[in-house]
């Protein structure tokens, strides 16, 4: 049985939304509350800030990102079982949250430079996981192909929001298949 939100994670959740349909920017705290049914004001009591709240959002998704890409590498049985559940992981991630990403995409930029610097710092965690987990099954790469490698897929998955025009089981089963066809192939193109 799911947990009941706090009304913390309602009022990110709303958030998240209207931001990722409005820009940051373009959302007041008046609309937030409207949409959790309190008064903007009352927001106040939960966080500090509108901008409080974007930093709240953002290095939280960081953050469950990277604790659980490495808790699922810890588990897996051997480097090709930790990629697939990185792959499936992520996926999963983007599938349930495309408001989460829009907001990523467009409005890290709005973040404090410390709060930003925090995002940048969990995301560079999270990428150094997939780079690990790459060499142990791809031996051929090395560090700065793995790293572009796993970018790339990250980017594939994170698409989305743009680019889900199936239903959710046939999105998830055709990333995966993408993304593990795109980290298995050839390191570098003859001739190229």
């Amino acid at each position: 049985m799911e947990a009941k939100q706090s009304r913390r994670e309602q009022i990110l959740e709303a958030a998240a939304e209207l931001f990722a349909r409005y820009g940051f920017h373009g959302v007041g705290i008046d609309d937030i509350g409207a949409a959790v049914g309190i008064s903007g004001p009352a927001l106040y009591r939960h966080f500090r800030s509108k901008d409080g709240m974007l930093a709240e959002m953002l290095t939280g998704i960081s953050d469950r990102l990277l604790h659980g890409g490495q808790g699922r590498v810890a588990a897996a049985a051997d480097p090709r079982a930790a990629l697939d559940e990185l792959v499936r992981w992520h996926v999963e991630f983007a599938l349930t949250n495309p408001a989460l990403i829009t907001v990523h995409m467009r409005d890290l930029d709005s973040l404090a430079e410390a709060d930003r610097r925090k995002v940048r710092e969990l995301q560079r965690g999270y990428v150094e996981v997939w780079v690990e987990v790459l060499r142990r099954v791809r031996t051929d790469l090395d560090e700065p192909t793995a790293r572009a490698a796993a970018h790339a897929v990250l980017g594939l998955i994170n698409s989305t929001p743009y680019s889900a025009h199936l239903g959710t089981g046939s999105m998830s089963d055709l990333l995966h298949r993408m993304a593990l066809n795109a980290l298995s192939a050839p390191a570098a193109v003859p001739g190229g």
